[in-house]
């Protein structure tokens, strides 16, 4: 995945199912409930992460905030019923941009994390999903990192909303 790439997570998966479009939203609640433990109560973790990834004519920006409250802000403007190839000749059929935000929709949820991706130019869905998923895992990496500036949870109100 570009994300745990990009984020410097390790990952591995192994998922197997007879309906493709659960297959990936169960991936996003395995992958969300996974940051939300580790992350735990939030102490000492920046909480906010920022990336802006180009890829060819695409350019992603993606806000994250592991605030403990679940959103997910989505500007896009492209088909959600298009069928998007799989980006390796070993992998088999397609997906729709609909199943990609269904991932994300499961991700923020179960991850309890604020999450806003938005792009500006070009419209090649290809370039578009790899560029937030790049920019994904960059702006995770960062909100997950430890400040050692930060000794206790980061928010005024001593808690994240959990």
């Amino acid at each position: 995945m570009l994300f745990s790439f990009h984020g410097l997570f390790d990952l591995f998966l192994d998922a197997s199912g007879d309906v493709e479009h659960h297959i990936i939203e169960d991936i996003g609640i395995a992958i969300g409930d996974a940051i939300n433990r580790a992350i735990g109560d939030g102490k000492g973790i920046r909480r906010y992460g920022t990336s802006y990834v180009p890829m060819d004519e695409v350019l992603a920006r993606v806000v994250v905030d592991i605030s403990g409250r679940s959103y997910l802000a989505f500007s896009q403007t492209l088909d959600e019923r298009e069928m998007i190839p799989k980006p390796s000749p070993l992998a088999e059929g397609s997906f729709s941009f609909q199943d990609v935000k269904g991932f994300l929709k499961a991700l923020v949820e179960r991850g309890r994390i604020n999450l806003h991706i938005d792009y500006k130019f070009g419209s090649d869905t290809h370039h578009l999903l790899e560029a937030i998923f790049k920019a994904l895992g960059i702006a995770l990496d960062q909100a997950t990192q430890i400040d050692p500036r930060r000794k206790g949870i980061p928010s005024t109100k001593d808690t994240l909303d959990l």
